[in-house]
């Protein structure tokens, strides 16, 4: 395989990038921030002199930057990673359509900005039968209607037998949690819309509004998916991401997505695995889906899946899924899957030859404190130290044998852990042995200890796939 990478990311999901190009035969340079100057990713490639391919920047979100580095190193390929320009159509249409192009590691600009808008995945799965939450697919600008919408989803949960109903009216420009109010008296609704479309007019310029029923016991699943440029689909299972910080950040995921050990459910749990996998297949061929996608899901306490959104792009947790999975007997790495992929190559194999075993889990360890709402923790960590065992594998940009400054420039995710068995309950069994082998020290400006989220890792692991 010919050509030279660009890696436009940080941290672990670099480093990893950096070893699938290596497993590749494949040149790559990496950029980093002056913030990062210490961090793994940088410290393993060459900063200045002959032979230099780490190259300092003002931002990872600065696109001229990026691209001026890739120009000056000849590179062929952009990767972006998770974050920063990984979902971002427009960059991938920039780094595609310019004169000196450049294949954009990912699926293809036109699909990201379709899938980017939730409005328009909402509306085309509702064409295709795909199960979304019940509510709009388009913005509301009518008070009238929007409060007859109101009505129907409250009396539909009453219908259901769903205790206290309710609905959530969203500002429909808006994104990351901002313009979302909840409903659950119908006399209180008028009040509300009117509050929210005023807000969405000041703050986004746009006063529509989406209404959607309110679910709350819930899992949140994902269907993980591998497509080529050449019409070809597979899937590598599906994983669980429910326990996750107050701030909707994933903390411990598992695959596959349920298992019977874990939870007495209300349904046939393989039968909803099945048909979310399905469902994402059949959204995936479509829209021509061509690279390494997430489809994510959330299931009803009945069984009931609802399609939340597709990320156009390689996730954290990648790897939870390659280690139940075994392509004529070898696990696969989905981060080489998607590089080779991207630059143009078949996939080479069909989903009769992919058998799925056992179960793996993942563990964010992050600098944080659980007990304060996952407050960051910003110091200094002196001791690095992580157990070593056939079954588990850790990802991180800290370094093992020196001081490294946590940066305040960015979330403090020290490392993936993950662990895996032939069982979930082995699985849950190797993933609390190897957080209590795990030491992590260091000390912030005022001399106080770390402080990080292993204990709440270690509690939470019973809550897996449960209900």
């Amino acid at each position: 395989m010919e050509g030279k990478v660009l890696i436009a990311n940080r941290g672990e999901i670099a480093i990893r990038i950096m070893n699938a190009c290596k497993d590749l035969g494949l040149d790559y340079a990496v950029v980093y921030t002056e913030a990062d100057k210490d961090s793994e990713h940088v410290q393993r490639n060459i900063t200045f002199g002959p032979g230099q391919n780490a190259w300092r920047i003002t931002s990872y979100t600065e696109p001229n930057d990026i691209l001026a580095v890739a120009d000056h190193t000849g590179c062929t390929a952009i990767h972006p990673g998770y974050g920063f320009f990984s979902e971002d159509y427009r960059f991938a249409r920039r780094a595609s359509n310019r004169d000196r192009a450049l294949t954009f590691i990912g699926p293809s600009w036109e699909v990201i900005k379709s899938l980017g808008d939730k409005i328009n995945t909402k509306r085309t799965a509702n064409q295709l039968g795909i199960p979304t939450i019940p509510g709009t697919d388009a913005p509301i600008y009518n008070e009238m209607e929007a409060e007859e919408i109101a009505l129907r989803l409250l009396e539909g949960q009453e219908a259901d037998g769903i205790d206290n109903p309710s609905i959530l009216v969203k500002a429909a420009a808006g994104g990351g949690g901002m313009g979302i109010e909840e409903v659950t008296e119908i006399e209180h609704f008028r009040r509300i819309y009117r509050q929210l479309q005023n807000y969405a007019k000041r703050q986004f310029g746009d006063g529509g509004v989406l209404i959607e029923q309110c679910l709350r016991d819930y899992n949140h699943l994902e269907v993980q998916l591998v497509c080529s440029k050449h019409g070809e689909r597979i899937h590598f299972g599906t994983r669980n991401c429910t326990i996750q910080s107050t701030g909707r950040q994933k903390r411990v995921e598992a695959s596959p997505g349920f298992h019977p050990s874990c939870f007495a459910y209300d349904f046939d749990e393989q039968k909803v695995l099945d048909q979310i996998v399905e469902y994402s297949l059949k959204l995936a061929a479509h829209v021509n889906y061509d690279n390494v996608g997430t489809w994510e899901w959330i299931v009803s306490r009945s069984g009931q899946p609802y399609l939340l959104e597709v990320n156009t792009r390689i996730q954290v947790e990648n790897d939870i899924s390659a280690r139940i999975s075994y392509i004529n007997g070898r696990q696969p790495n989905l981060l080489r899957e998607q590089i080779r992929l991207g630059l143009g190559d078949r996939i080479g194999y069909r989903q009769a030859d992919v058998d799925f075993r056992g179960a793996a889990i993942e563990l964010r360890i992050v600098a944080e404190d659980t007990r304060r709402g996952f407050a960051p923790w910003i110091g200094t960590i002196t001791d690095f130290t992580f157990p070593q065992h056939e079954w588990s594998a850790v990802y991180t940009h800290v370094p093992f044998d020196r001081p490294y400054p946590i940066p305040s420039d960015f979330d403090p995710n020290l490392a993936l852990a993950l662990v895996w068995g032939d069982s979930m309950d082995e699985a849950k069994a190797r993933a609390a042995s190897f957080i209590d082998e795990v030491v992590i020290r260091g000390k912030d400006s005022s001399d106080n200890p770390i402080v990080t989220n292993l204990a709440y890792l270690k509690n939470n692991l019973d809550r897996l796939l449960a209900f």
